[in-house]
């Protein structure tokens, strides 16, 4: 039977739950564990697909097509288990299901509540994420006690957790010990009073992992620990690293892992953490440095580009470098001083929504072409690229997306919604009002190019996640082959463009790609795209001292 591990936290949001979720996950899993992670959101939005990246961070996206919590790339690149729609659902989807039965009646007439029909469902949703094989499942509770969205949740965990018996759950609270600089001292009053709140629900802590700036004192773990009813030993300090890669060990030197096998009645080998230990080393030991700079439109908020930060940063383990990210506000982007871009050994434009900067997008891409800058173009960033090149090479002055200009005479970019299958067959896409009707989402198949780079990083096929709505146009795809654009992959079903690149007689590195290759990338192997995207740059980084001022009179003149 499968084991519940329910994690909460306390005081503010953004303490690092995911990580800390992902973290014990990582460690179980190293002692032998079957181990998955599911996460529960408060928020009433059916799924974060809608929702600003401002606001909620990334998206992320798993094969069978579901759009996430950004705290799902976490779970997959700290363990083996892959992610899918059972491991995310938001208070939005429950109650959803819930009106459904409630209109066809399977309720039989009763009166429905949030106790016992909402706790019901969101206790069935668990299970469901929590396959039989599993030995243990993590369930990460979004937003902080006391919130009135989080109650239905913490109530249906309490039943849980009756219901199954006490050593088939246990619960880790995640809280806050701010350190106050006037008065030189770290302040518990915060942990004691959420934990007092998580009480008067009726649960327990079995462990507290406490967040600071700092180590947390041993008299202040024991203070924590007479007001919280929580042993000492299950007062963990959680403290700031350089690197999320550290998380793993500090908990388990600290016995997490043992005290929830223990409390859970699991008999398993002592945890191994030598590739977590090889994996911090690595990052504390490169061998130079490469500098990228990241063009994009949600720049004021770290999470809205988590997953490509992270894969950046996984490549450049593999490549033995350290990568530095810069990053630009798309917006602020113009012919005019675009080549503040050249002291960069790399340019990537991202992906995004909307026509709100996406000229500035365009220049950064024309300038990676044209001063053979290593380029990495993800989704719209390869869209953007097709667009460039439409404009300023194709001949084609006015190309653009029907997406940012409907009426533009020379759509390179367009809703695409009919194609021919392989066999012949008209095939349709709905044009929905629901805006995740038209998108494209999850693990899809393309057919790759023989003698491109692409072919050099993925061989025959490419299998990789999608999260987009607009194509390539099929119809212009000849005119800019004519005019040297590489067609370098297109979908197995309905032959859409899924990668562009310059020629490699013309441009050292220069790709563009319809899908999320982010998604995929693990601290382990890194991920092929970004580890040749990354060796392509330090070949900058090597001889960008000679070339540095030619590119800068190139652009004067």
């Amino acid at each position: 039977m499968t084991k519940f591990v329910f994690v909460t936290g306390g005081v503010v949001s953004s303490l690092g739950k995911g990580i800390a979720s992902a973290s014990l996950a990582a460690i179980l899993e190293s002692r032998g564990l079957k181990v998955t992670l599911i996460k529960l959101d408060p928020y009433i939005n059916v799924d974060p697909g809608t929702m600003s990246p401002f606001q909620h961070g990334e998206v992320f996206v798993t094969d069978d097509g579901a759009e996430t919590d950004l705290d799902l790339g976490h779970y997959e690149r700290f363990i083996e288990t892959r992610m899918g729609k059972t491991n995310n659902f938001t208070t939005g989807r429950i109650y959803q299901s819930v009106l459904e039965k409630e209109r066809r009646g399977d309720y039989l007439g009763k009166t429905v509540q949030v106790i016992p029909h909402v706790t019901n469902e969101i206790q069935d949703y668990i299970k469901r994420g929590a396959s039989p094989e599993v030995d243990v499942a993590i369930v990460e509770i979004g937003g902080t006690v006391g919130d009135i969205e989080s109650l239905p949740f913490l109530e249906a965990v309490r039943q849980m957790s009756l219901k199954m018996g006490a050593n088939n759950t246990a619960f880790v609270h995640l809280t806050y010990v701010p350190w106050i600089a006037a008065a030189g001292e770290l302040k518990t009053k915060p942990t004691q009073h959420t934990v007092q709140k998580l009480r008067e629900i009726g649960i327990q802590a079995d462990a507290l992992l406490c967040r600071a700036d700092r180590r947390i004192p041993e008299d202040e773990r024991d203070k924590i620990s007479l007001f919280t009813n929580v042993p000492t030993w299950g007062v963990i300090s959680m403290w700031d690293v350089d690197t999320i890669y550290k998380v793993p060990r500090m908990l388990h030197e600290q016995g997490l892992d043992g005290l929830i096998c223990d409390k859970l009645r699991l008999n398993t080998p002592p945890a191994s953490l030598k590739r977590w230990d090889d994996l911090v080393y690595e990052t504390e030991h490169p061998k130079s440095d490469v500098n990228i700079v990241m063009v994009g439109k949600y720049v004021d908020l770290s999470d809205s580009y988590k997953s490509l930060n992270e894969a950046l940063r996984h490549a450049g383990m593999k490549n033995h470098v350290r990568v530095k990210i810069d990053y630009i506000d798309s917006e602020t982007i113009t012919p005019d001083n675009v080549a503040q871009l050249a002291k960069f050994d790399g340019i990537l434009v991202p992906g995004g929504f909307g026509k709100r900067g996406i000229e500035g997008k365009i220049a950064a891409a024309r300038y990676a072409r044209e001063n053979k800058v290593p380029y990495l173009g993800i989704c719209l960033g390869m869209q953007v690229a097709t667009i460039e090149f439409a404009r300023h090479v194709a001949g084609l002055t006015d190309a653009n997306s029907t997406e940012f200009e409907p009426a533009t005479p020379h759509p390179v970019i367009a809703l695409i919604t009919e194609w021919k299958d392989a066999d012949g067959t008209i095939k349709t896409r709905s044009e929905s009002s629901d805006l995740g009707g038209t998108m494209r989402l999850g693990a899809q198949s393309s057919d790759v190019a023989k003698g491109t780079l692409a072919y050099e990083i993925y061989g025959d096929v490419v299998t990789e996640r999608h999260r987009h709505r607009y194509e390539a146009n099929v119809n212009y795809l000849d005119k800019l082959r004519d005019a040297g654009l590489v067609i370098s992959a297109l979908t197995q079903r309905e032959h859409l463009t899924e990668i562009v690149e310059l020629p490699q007689t013309e441009h050292p590195w220069f790709v563009g790609v319809q899908f999320h290759p982010e998604f995929k990338s693990t601290p382990w192997d890194g991920h092929p795209l970004f580890n040749a995207y990354i060796a392509a740059t330090i070949a900058q980084h090597a001889q960008a001292p000679v070339e540095q001022s030619a590119k800068s009179l190139k652009v004067v003149a």
